[in-house]
Parts: C-alpha cells; sequence; structure tokens
C-alpha cells in the first residue's frame, strides 16, 4: 500500500517510517526539510517537501497515495500557537485528502483530550476527534499518553549525571509506550478492518508515578537522584510570562501541559480491546522497566570502553 506519513521526523513519526517499509508498505513522507530527513531516504522512503501550512504542497504529497498516517504536531521550538499546526494544519491535510481521493486517515490524539478543554493542544486534539467522528473519512484515532523516549532527557540522563530532576505537580500515574511499539499500531491500522472509524487507547503496560521511575534509574545506574517538585504556583507564572510574549506563546501553550502530567489523575486505559483489534500480541510490548534497563546497559558499556580506550592513550605517551 502507498502510505503518506505527515511528520516523519519526529519521534514517533520516524519508527512509523521503519515499520512501515519493515512491513511491505511504499512510503513517502511529507517534510518541511528533505535534508534534514535524508536519513528516511537512506531507510528506503520517498521524501517530497511539503507544509501542513501550505494547501498546495499537500496536493502534490497525496498525489498517488491509498492512506495517510498523522503523527505530525507542533515542536516546542515553533514560534507562534500550536493552533496553526494542530487543528489549521490539519484542517489543510484532510481537505487535501478530500480534494485527492484519499479516504484512509490514520491520526494520533491524546488520552482523555476531552477532559482537559483549558489546555491548548488536548483541547484541539478533542475538537480534531469531533470533526472526524462527523467526517466521511475512514479514520483511524490512536489516543496516545507519553512515550518512553522522553524519560531519557527527563529522568535517565539526570540520574546518571548527578543533575537535578525537575518534576512537576501531584504524582501522576502515566503508562508510557515505547515509540516503536506505538508505531505497530499505526501502521497495523492499515490493513484492519476492525479499526475503521473507530477510537482507541494506546498506552503501555502499566502506569507509572515519577518517584517509581527514579527509583528504576538509581537501580539501573547505580547512582542517587536529586529531585525538585515545582510548585504549581511557579509553573502559573512562568506560563503567564510566556504568553505575554507573541514569540514564545507555543512555549506558554506548552507549560499548561503541566495540569495533565501533573494533576494527580492517571493516564491510563484497558488495551484488551486494542490488542485484539489491531490484530498485536500484549506480550511483545516494551515494559518500562527492560527499556530503562537495556538504556543504562548500553550506556555504561560504553563509556566503561571510552574509559579503557582513554587508559591506553594514557600509557601510550609514558616515557617508559
Amino acid at each position: 500500500m502507498q502510505v503518506l506519513i505527515v511528520g516523519a521526523t519526529g519521534t514517533l513519526g520516524r519508527q512509523i517510517a521503519r515499520r512501515a517499509l519493515e512491513t511491505g508498505h511504499e512510503v513517502r513522507c511529507m517534510v518541511r526539510s528533505p535534508r534534514r530527513a535524508s536519513f528516511l531516504q537512506e531507510w528506503g522512503c520517498e521524501l517530497t517537501r511539503g507544509d501542513l501550512l501550505e494547501p498546495d504542497s499537500l496536493d502534490y504529497a497525496l498525489e498517488g497515495q491509498a492512506a495517510v498516517i498523522d503523527a505530525a504536531t507542533a515542536r516546542a521550538t515553533d514560534s507562534g500557537s500550536t493552533y496553526s499546526v494542530d487543528w489549521i494544519g490539519k484542517q489543510n491535510l484532510f481537505a487535501a485528502c478530500r480534494r485527492a481521493g484519499v479516504r484512509r486517515v490514520v491520526f494520533h490524539s491524546l488520552l482523555d483530550s476531552e477532559r482537559h478543554p483549558t489546555v491548548p493542544l488536548m483541547d484541539i486534539k478533542a475538537c480534531t476527534e469531533q470533526w472526524l467522528e462527523a467526517s466521511d473519512l475512514d479514520y483511524t484515532i490512536l489516543r496516545g499518553a507519553a512515550f518512553m523516549q522522553g524519560l531519557i532527557s527527563q529522568f535517565a540522563i539526570p540520574v546518571l549525571e548527578n543533575q537535578t530532576v525537575w518534576v512537576s505537580g501531584v504524582p501522576t500515574p502515566i503508562a508510557y509506550m515505547n515509540s516503536q511499539d506505538a508505531a505497530r499500531f499505526a501502521v497495523a491500522a492499515l490493513t484492519r478492518p476492525e479499526t475503521v472509524r473507530g477510537s482507541f487507547p494506546m498506552v503501555g503496560p502499566r502506569a507509572w508515578i515519577t518517584g517509581e521511575i527514579t527509583q528504576l534509574c538509581e537501580k539501573y545506574s547505580g547512582k542517587s537522584a536529586r529531585v525538585f517538585r515545582v510548585p504549581p504556583q511557579l509553573l502559573g507564572l512562568m506560563q503567564g510570562v510566556a504568553g505575554f510574549f507573541e514569540a514564545s506563546l507555543n512555549v506558554a501553550e506548552r507549560l499548561s501541559f503541566a495540569e495533565v502530567v501533573g494533576g494527580g489523575r492517571p493516564l491510563d486505559a484497558a488495551m484488551e480491546a486494542s490488542y485484539a483489534a489491531f490484530g498485536l500480541d500484549p506480550s511483545e510490548t516494551t515494559t518500562l522497566e527492560s527499556y530503562l534497563k537495556e538504556y543504562y546497559d548500553t550506556i555504561l558499556r560504553r563509556l566503561r570502553e571510552m574509559d579503557a580506550d582513554l587508559d591506553k592513550d594514557a600509557k601510550k605517551k609514558l616515557p617508559f
């Protein structure tokens, strides 16, 4: 099947592209900067330049395609509001799908988005879900919570380097999923009629709070963690300051997400129906323990190898 992937350079998008290639699909990736996405071409993907805010580029990207997997979202470093990419951009994409006769769409949303209308990104995701449900497109909505990859910079590296781990709000259980496992769901949807015009949770095997994640990092790294919990009042102040300036509006909207991940309400869901509909085996899903253990085993082995190489170089410089 000819598949267009939007957002293929992101954490999830690149895994979707790789998985789609492995399962025999012809993959085209729409990217804003083809030079920065050359790795996708090396894997075997076709690249086409496009932008969700440039409707003409979408028409060209969709030519000859049978399905679209949308994994794009505004980056934290983007200027302006997430509204531009995540609402206007997606409306442009869906309109282009209609013009091109592409009915099959896989859309990545967020779990419990309808419960947080005051958080811009969550509100936009909820509205997009409602729009798709009222449309004539053959959609599949995947409602994720958070990816394990984000824990590396937030927890794993700071603990390893004896830096402070910053967390916010009330401890909230979150069912993190490996982006590679999330990609399995996105690609499986293309060939599973059971998933058409359906919404499905897409979360990991178990929900974890920050204290438990920190303990895992300490266990596998052999280091002690220093944790600082940011007061909600400070986050609110930072959000207000960032929202005052247009250039940092996107940052302010991202800070509002602390209401979701630090609100105490678990981000978790039963996954039995999802695994059955997508024809996937839950035993093959990565656990957080195995993910962090593999990361630390790999990084610590490399550090030992680097130390050994440095010792060899130092010995070569000795005068005897």
